[in-house]
């Protein structure tokens, strides 16, 4: 049996001891082991949660039991998933996150600690809306050279330039239609104005590379500027507007972009609407 102690009971985190619980029987066809939820951690207590008894309030519960083998780390944020991440892998406990700020931010000190203690850190569903990316990028860096790496790497973006292009919404409304759906935040900067893609390419970046660019050096430009016009001038040429992280190499050079780009009708990427990732 796999223990597993979550951090964070929000919708990821309840979306994930769902997951769990429901797959039960197909997980352990498919791993040949059972995965039992032994912790959720979170401030506050769900009493009319299914898991009500899991609900503990200190980290350090999680970290003193030997019987926890796997942290899934769903807070959100740098701090304290950062503290809690370090100290999971020091004391031998593998970590799975979804958490794109702390893996852009620290991934690589993570990857070292995991290493040094000789357990996982694994980090797919942080990037692509949990496409699995990451494991055939590190396939093919062992055995291929890989000069570029692209990509539609948030869904709230894509949704409101496929509503602007399908249409001919405004930028404004097609933000607006979004939130009501639940596909953005109150607060979407982070999606428009690029930074969630940012922190994205930063991670695949870094795959292919080895080397984290600090996110705060890479060219970032959102879609809030995009207008009909522009779009207008898109559909005359055959194209559409697409947000895309790219990172180019170029021999010792690498080049790390998030902005719009118009695309031509025959790219891999052109066709690929609503709230899809994809790379």
């Amino acid at each position: 049996m796999v223990n597993v102690a979550i951090l964070g009971f929000g919708v990821v985190g309840g979306g994930t001891a769902r997951l769990i619980t429901d797959n039960r029987e197909e997980i352990e066809r498919l791993t040949g082991d059972t995965v039992n939820i032994k912790y959720i951690l979170d401030l506050r207590d769900f009493p009319d949660s299914p898991f009500a008894d899991r609900i503990v309030h200190d980290f350090n519960i999680i970290l003193e039991d030997p019987e926890v083998d796997t942290v899934i780390e769903v807070m959100g944020g740098s701090h304290p998933a950062y503290e809690f991440t370090v100290a999971s892998l020091k004391k031998g406990k593998n970590v799975i996150t979804s958490n794109k700020e702390v893996v852009a931010n620290f991934g690589d000190e993570f990857l070292a600690a995991a290493a040094a203690s000789g357990v996982s850190y694994r980090f797919e569903a942080a990037v692509g809306g949990g496409i699995p990316v990451i494991s055939p990028i590190i396939s093919s860096v062992r055995h291929n050279k890989i000069t570029e790496v692209r990509g539609i790497l948030n869904g709230t973006t894509n949704y409101i330039l496929t509503k602007m292009f399908s249409l001919g919404e405004s930028f404004e409304d097609s933000l607006c239609d979004a939130q009501e759906r639940g596909y953005a935040e109150r607060n979407p900067d982070a999606d428009i104005l690029g930074t969630d893609a940012a922190r994205k390419i930063d991670i695949l970046a870094a795959l292919v590379t080895g080397k984290l660019v600090p996110t705060d050096k890479i060219h970032t430009e959102g879609i809030t500027n995009i207008r009909k016009a522009d779009v207008l001038a898109a559909e005359r040429l055959g194209m559409k507007i697409k947000l895309l992280g790219r990172c180019i190499i170029e021999g010792e050079k690498v080049y790390v972009i998030v902005a719009p780009f118009m695309l031509p009708f025959d790219s891999a990427l052109f066709g690929v609407s609503g709230v899809y990732n994809a790379v």
